[in-house]
């Protein structure tokens, strides 16, 4: 490590969301530019024999290891991963091609028991998954930031509150899929995991300090048991625009255009909204046009010049159209817990008044602790446990339930008592 970086990861963080600041220096108000990786940008690995060099120096190098991902979202179908960047104390900076590399299980391997740092975990572990990297364990730089009260938890906010260093993010949201990869977007990418452990080891200070060290290596080792998820049901429900749609036909219409679109996408490896628009796939299912001539009329339509394609999406429309009552989706989709709170005041107003209690005292006991009410206790917790307390409330039963809805332990003993007092004081 260069001078001025260990200048920057000795500092003492400075917190930005009412966590108490630290009791050292804090960090350079005026953040220091970091233009260039300390050991320059290193080649993209794209075969076997340079992987296999990857893997040895990995294996002997030592102490966590930082490690992102880039996608292609909104260019490509899925989420795969298109560069793979890795950095360990002993062993540099690693770029991998996940396109040339596709099985990287072999790296994954020889990182066993290591340590990862991601930041913003839950995002990259489902492409790395799809490679063969999956860690045993992690430190999520962007949870503990949540956890230690900073108000803005983006990488490069965090490198610079903590680290007094600014990273350039012009390239964040480019095309990944493309090669070759441009010099200045392998710069940005070996820059995002240059000082990603520098940044874990002042977090965890700082979390230890504040006493939640606990906390956060529970969050952790969560996240990196967690399952794979499984595929959403229904996912075209989830077209953006969708509340417009209210009957049961235009939402069979809005089901076959999307899936047309979707398998479009996907052999074609596109991002489906560059092959037709939500917006276009609503107004479609809310006009029912019944030839092409009309659907071209519509927003989305009449700028895809091409009869061909025009047939195909009316084909999809007609199908629809023609689908018989009982092969109609249904309005919604199974509701296995309570209704909105919104309308809890017409069908329990006991409910809703313990609902109301309970928020009040868990965003109180999550200002008193500096981090976000959603990763003091899950909001669905709350509203379950509101929604049906236990037959005797004490801080035994309400400690069980949360338990049984996937609190973790730090959890429960933090909301708990809380959340006793609240339903003590509404509960009939």
């Amino acid at each position: 490590m260069t001078d001025a970086h260990k200048t920057a990861a000795d500092t003492t963080l400075r917190t930005t969301g009412g966590a108490p600041p630290g009791d050292g220096v804090a960090a350079p108000e005026v953040p220091t530019p970091l233009l260039e990786p300390r050991d320059g940008i290193p080649p993209v690995v794209a075969d076997q024999a340079a992987l296999d060099e990857v893997v040895a120096a990995f294996a002997a190098g030592h102490g966590p290891v930082a490690v992102d991902a880039e996608r292609a979202s909104g260019y490509r179908y899925g989420q795969r991963a298109y560069l793979v960047q890795l950095r360990r104390a002993g062993a540099g900076t690693a770029l991998i091609d996940p396109v040339g590399c596709p099985d990287l299980s072999g790296l994954g391997a020889a990182l066993a028991g290591t340590e990862w740092v991601l930041h913003a975990a839950t995002q990259d572990l489902p492409c790395l998954r799809d490679i063969g990297m999956v860690p045993d364990r992690l430190f999520d730089t962007e949870l503990a930031g949540r956890l230690a009260g900073f108000a803005r938890v983006g990488l490069g906010a965090m490198v610079e509150t903590v680290l007094g260093y600014s990273l350039e993010k012009g390239h964040s949201a480019v095309d990944w899929s493309t090669r070759p990869l441009p010099e200045p977007w392998l710069r940005y990418a070996a820059l995002d995991v240059e000082l990603l452990v520098d940044l874990r080891d002042a977090l965890e200070e700082e979390l230890t300090r504040q006493g939640k060290l606990e906390w956060a290596l529970e969050e952790f080792a969560a996240i990196a048991a967690a399952p794979p998820p499984a595929p959403r049901k229904d996912p075209w429900r989830r077209t953006s625009g969708m509340h417009r749609v209210r009957r049961r036909r235009q939402m069979a219409v809005v089901r076959e255009l999307w899936t047309l679109r979707d398998s479009i996408a996907q052999r074609r490896d596109i991002s489906p909204g560059k092959v037709l628009g939500d917006a276009a796939i609503i107004e479609a299912a809310l006009a029912l046009p019944g030839n092409t001539r009309a659907l071209a009329a519509l927003n989305g339509f009449g700028n895809r010049a091409g009869r061909r394609q025009l047939d195909q999406w009316q084909a999809a429309i007609d199908r629809a159209r023609a689908l018989p009552d009982s092969e109609l989706p249904q309005p919604g989709q199974p509701v296995t817990g309570p209704p909105p709170p919104r309308a809890w005041a017409d069908k329990d107003p006991a409910a809703a008044a313990r609902l109301t209690v309970a928020r009040a005292a868990v965003a109180a006991h999550a200002e008193r602790l500096s981090m976000p009410q959603e990763n003091l206790i899950a909001p669905d917790s709350v509203r379950r446990l509101c929604w049906e307390p236990p037959t005797e409330v004490s801080e035994e039963t309400v400690s069980h339930a949360l338990a049984a809805l996937g609190a973790r332990r730090w959890q429960v003993e933090q909301v708990a008592p809380v959340l006793t007092a609240a339903l003590s004081a509404t509960v009939d």
